[in-house]
C-alpha cells in the first residue's frame, strides 16, 4: 500500500480493519480524532509508535513533550510542516508493514 492508497481510505467512515494499530492511529489523526489516535500510541512501546506520539504532541503544540517522544523514537524534532511529517511517518510505517 502506498501513502496515496492509504489516503484514499480516508473517505471511509471507519478505518480499514486490516490496518496495524499505528496506521489506524495515523488514519484517525487524519480524520481529526487526535484523542483516539493518542490513545492508541500511548500504550505502544516501539520506536515507530514513539515517532507517531512525538508528531501528535507536536501537532498539539506541546514541543517539550514532543521532544521527549522524538528522543524515544531516535529522531530529531521535525522542522517540516505537519502534513509533510505525517506523510513521512505514514510512508515509513507502510514500507515496514506492506
Amino acid at each position: 500500500m502506498t501513502v496515496e492508497e492509504f489516503k484514499a481510505t480516508l473517505t471511509q467512515r471507519q478505518p480499514p480493519a486490516s490496518l496495524s494499530p499505528l496506521l489506524k492511529a495515523l488514519w484517525l489523526d487524519a480524520k481529526g480524532s487526535w484523542q483516539a489516535s493518542h490513545a492508541i500510541v500511548q500504550d505502544l512501546e516501539t520506536k515507530e509508535a514513539a515517532w507517531v506520539h512525538a508528531y501528535l504532541h507536536r501537532k498539539e503544540g506541546d514541543e517539550f513533550n514532543a521532544g521527549y517522544w522524538y528522543q524515544r523514537a531516535g529522531k530529531k524534532l521535525s522542522k517540516s510542516n505537519l502534513e509533510e511529517e505525517w506523510n513521512e511517518i505514514t510512508d515509513g510505517i507502510l514500507r515496514a508493514n506492506y
